[in-house]
């Protein structure tokens, strides 16, 4: 390999810099008109009346579009199909979409949505998910308001406590978390004279797109084309909602026979779109006095909002991670997404372990405490190995870095539990696995198609199914491409990705994009590489077995060519350069009642390690310093792995210590500006000490897998296990604010 592994350059790093790339609202059209959103005011209603007649006289205005309007089938397509495009007879929560204006320019539209009258007759929400669960009156979902649920039942938990030496037992909750992409949901449609319709727009998951705008149209999948903008962030929040964002300027342009935009501005993106789901959590663990984790028993409630999307595969994940990376033999876990009248709640980096693995990080070291052993005993004893048995019931067969990434994090840190205490500073750990891809719970999407072409002047371009979300996908893609080909990567690039040149791949999820697209070109770059190795052989009288192609040239035995004039010739004689890769992920397994069975094809380990100071007087909390360990498989770019591990350990100390996002009595999002909810910046952020550890993984290419989610899930318990060694506050709900500690502190 002679560029995978390498700490080259982001392939759109100067773009960025100069400012280059070009955003959903940089691109104008002739004609263009701008749309704007009519809202619910209210939480739960009955729309009685929508008066629009008077705003089609305003100036500009060139339409208002309700339900009414959809020649096709009003729905949002996710997973559960329960989410109108545009609410017919109810709405169920504040700033629900009821219509869509159109207008000459952005300003009149946002003015002319304001204006419509809206009757709606309110009736009673339900806004507390343990309330919801089960109501004997409204129903919002189903009979129980349940949109799945989910067990995980192994051995015999209730006998294995009885033989239990300490048992710790628990609740915890977890709040919204926003994901403050610095780009806000943005969306243009184009209609062509064909009858095709074409999307532009920020966004991950391009192909749930092009099924929402062929659902509600009613077109053929071929009369789609979604093509994916620079996006500006995504963390999960670009994974469902822009399905809505291009119904909503869909159906004006399909009208009307003209592009049409709509760009949120931050308050209406904060107040309306997905969040991470709050959570509460009761958990109970017992161990024997030996250290050895014994059994488990859980009940994890998370709250969906007012419609199903994605909360039935964020259970899922939430599930499979729910006793975290440790064996156990009796484990009897209950899970539930409960449906309110909130803001529906979607994907967010982690994907609904976080919620769960703040609890169960929480509870080892409290189970350390008791009987009288360090936190990171504990975890030596009961870690997952090769060859250990998951609480899924999935045997690890390789790519398992856990006890590395915690011997790492104890040997770069120097840190030791015995060391003498330094007043008000406190180290805590965390050790964590996550389940890299859609696994089980989402195998009907996991296959990846990807295209390459190689041109007779000797440069490459590939087109995958996936998105580069700033993560860093199109150079990692590139260093597989040009490696597996054998050309220098300055000659590879990458096509924006495109539902018309490849087939449906999936969303850009789960941590899947390396390890499917980088699947899926290799697929395809061996094709081609085959038809370069014959032609070398027939340049060179040398057997294909003594040929090899490195960064532009072929070796041949003792000879050495450049690739160029092999492509060259294989151009004259009209060769095939180009083909079509597929990947379909292997399988997995689950059984949702007793929750057994081969839950992920692969699994990331991380271990974390944060050293804060509290403040006596005032409760506050500063991190010193961050030490992040994490088992990639391979990192394909080491450069890039450290910038996941170090962006994602500040967004997971947003999350343990400052994001706040409430939603108030009637169901308000309270915080929908920056200067009300709070994230950290630069100044926040500590020295983080990321560590790479690589067990490959052979199925994945050149041993990697991902792990992009993984840098978050961790930091929150890391910080409160700290915050209670500094001072002795267990703090059960997050964020870990000044004043839950200053009250611990002042019982």
């Amino acid at each position: 390999m002679s560029v995978v592994g390498k700490r080259v350059i982001r392939s759109e790093a100067a773009d960025r810099v100069k400012g280059a790339g070009l955003f959903t609202d940089d691109y104008k059209y002739h004609g263009m008109l701008h749309a704007a959103v009519v809202r619910s005011p209210i939480a739960r209603g009955e729309i009685k009346k929508i008066s629009s007649d008077s705003i089609l006289r305003h100036e500009g205005v060139k339409g208002v579009f309700t339900y009414k309007d959809i020649p096709g089938k009003n729905c949002i397509p996710i997973v559960i199909d329960d989410q109108p495009f545009l609410a017919e007879k109810f709405v169920n929560y504040i700033s629900e979409p009821i219509g869509v204006v159109v207008a000459d320019d952005r300003r009149s539209a946002r003015a002319a949505a304001k204006k419509i009258e809206l009757n709606i007759k309110p009736l009673t929400p339900l806004l507390d998910p343990l309330q919801s669960r089960n109501h004997p009156d409204i129903h919002l979902f189903g009979n129980d308001n349940i949109f799945k649920q989910m067990r995980i039942v192994r051995g015999d938990a209730a006998k294995a406590f009885k033989g239990c030496d300490v048992i710790i037992e628990n609740e915890y909750r977890t709040p919204y978390q926003e994901h403050a992409y610095i780009e806000p949901q943005a969306m243009i449609a184009i209609p062509y004279p064909d009858g095709s319709i074409e999307i532009r727009g920020s966004m991950q998951c391009p192909f749930y797109v092009r099924k929402a705008i062929t659902t509600i149209l009613g077109l053929a999948e071929s009369k789609v084309r979604v093509i994916q903008c620079a996006t500006g962030g995504a963390f999960g929040g670009k994974e469902d909602v822009p399905s809505l964002l291009a119904c909503q300027v869909a159906l004006p342009a399909w009208k009307l026979g003209r592009p049409v935009k709509l760009v949120y501005d931050r308050s209406e993106d904060m107040i309306s779109t997905s969040k991470r789901h709050p959570a509460w959590v009761h958990y109970k663990s017992g161990a024997t006095k030996e250290g050895i984790l014994r059994a488990v028993e859980a009940e994890y409630v998370i709250d969906g909002g007012a419609y199903a999307t994605l909360s039935a595969v964020v259970l899922f994940r939430g599930t499979a991670h729910s006793v975290g990376p440790y064996r156990c033999e009796n484990v009897n876990v209950k899970t539930y997404a409960v449906a309110t009248n909130k803001v529906p709640t979607g994907a967010f980096r982690g994907f609904g372990s976080p919620q769960i693995l703040f609890a169960v990080e929480s509870q080892m070291d409290q189970l350390a405490e008791r009987i009288g052993i360090s936190p990171l005993e504990f975890r030596k004893r009961n870690i997952l190995r090769v060859g250990d048995t998951t609480v899924t019931g999935q045997k690890l067969e390789n790519s398992v870095g856990l006890e590395e990434t915690l011997d790492k994090v104890v040997q770069v840190s120097g840190w030791s539990p015995k060391a003498s205490k330094e007043d008000g500073v406190g180290y805590g750990l965390s050790t964590i696995y996550y389940g890299v891809g859609l696994g089980a719970g989402g195998k009907a999407l996991a296959r990846t198609g990807a295209r390459v072409i190689l041109h007779a002047d000797g440069s490459a371009l590939f087109s995958v199914g996936t998105t580069e979300i700033g993560q860093g996908m199109t150079t990692v893609l590139s260093q597989i491409t040009a490696d597996e080909l054998g050309l220098p990567l300055k000659s590879v690039g990458m096509l924006p990705t495109d539902t018309s040149r490849v087939p449906d791949s999936g969303p850009t999820v789960a941590s899947r994009s390396t390890l499917m697209s980088g699947n899926a070109l290799k697929d395809a770059c061996i094709k081609i590489k085959s038809v370069l190795l014959e032609e070398a052989s027939l340049l060179t009288n040398h057997p294909i077995s003594e040929i090899s192609i490195d960064e532009g040239s072929v070796f041949a035995g003792n000879d050495k060519l450049p690739l160029l004039n092999v492509i060259k010739s294989c151009s004259l004689k009209r060769l095939p350069l180009s083909a079509e890769g597929w990947v379909i992920s292997p399988p997995a397994s689950f059984d949702d009642s007793t929750g057994q069975g081969d839950a992920y094809i692969v699994y990331a380990w991380a271990t974390n390690l944060a050293k804060v100071k509290v403040t006596r007087e005032t409760g506050e909390v500063t991190v010193l310093k961050l030490w992040s360990a994490h088992d990639v498989g391979k990192a394909i770019n080491p450069a890039l792995v450290e910038g996941q591990i170090e962006g994602g350990a500040l967004q997971g100390i947003g999350y343990a210590l400052m994001e706040d996002m409430t939603a108030d009595k009637n169901g308000a999002i309270k915080n929908s500006e920056f200067s009300t909810y709070i994230i950290p910046t630069a100044e926040d952020q500590p020295e983080i000490i990321p560590i790479i550890v690589e067990h490959p993984y052979p199925w994945g290419p050149s041993g990697a897998k991902g792990f992009g989610e993984q840098p978050l899930m961790g930091i929150a318990p890391a910080i409160a296990n700290a915050v209670y060694n500094a001072c002795g506050v267990r703090v059960k709900e997050l964020p870990i604010t000044p004043e839950k500690i200053w009250a611990g502190l002042n019982k």
